[in-house]
């Protein structure tokens, strides 16, 4: 009787233990699967701010261009009424330009941030993995001495069952 209910608590212990360590690799699984996420995340940033800056870069080059193309038209026309309306649409794709230069930089901006934020979760995320194999190994060390305890304490009783039958 004693040794049963001994052996019924040692094996609702070690399902417990099995438990938690299942729950355990559930995590650390979850946590890895998160990571390999934000990865992917970063990768997609990184290629983000890749084509952002090409973009960036043409549309300075644009810029350039047409910044070239006001000179050339203020000293290449002779007409007032024609100077003024080249004048004037070049000065509006300038414009344009330079909005569009400043949402380049804002989103450029944004994205560097939100990549910062991707770093910060990731080392977040892999600390959190560590902690939690390391929850595991304990785990694991805590079985194993149990494991040995029990052998040990089976063997003395099986001993003293033997003296018991001699008596």
């Amino acid at each position: 009787m004693f040794q049963s209910y001994n052996m019924d608590k040692i094996k609702e212990r070690l399902a417990s233990l099995r438990a938690e360590a299942d729950a355990a690799v559930a995590r650390a699984e979850e946590a890895e699967a998160r990571a390999k996420k934000l990865d992917h995340e970063l990768m997609t940033k990184d290629q983000e701010i890749t084509s952002l800056q090409h973009k960036v870069a043409n549309l300075e080059s644009d810029l350039d261009s047409a910044e070239q193309k006001v000179v050339g038209a203020k000293t290449a026309q002779d007409d007032v009424d024609a100077h003024k309306t080249a004048s004037e649409s070049l000065q509006r794709k300038i414009a344009l330009l330079e909005s569009e230069l400043d949402n380049a930089e804002k989103q450029l901006r944004e994205t560097t941030d939100k990549l910062r934020q991707v770093d910060v979760k990731a080392e977040h995320f892999e600390r959190q993995v560590a902690r939690v194999e390391q929850e595991r190994d304990a785990w694991e060390k805590k079985f194993e001495e149990a494991q040995e305890k029990y052998n040990v304490s089976k063997r003395e009783l099986e001993e003293l069952a033997q003296q018991l039958e001699s008596i």
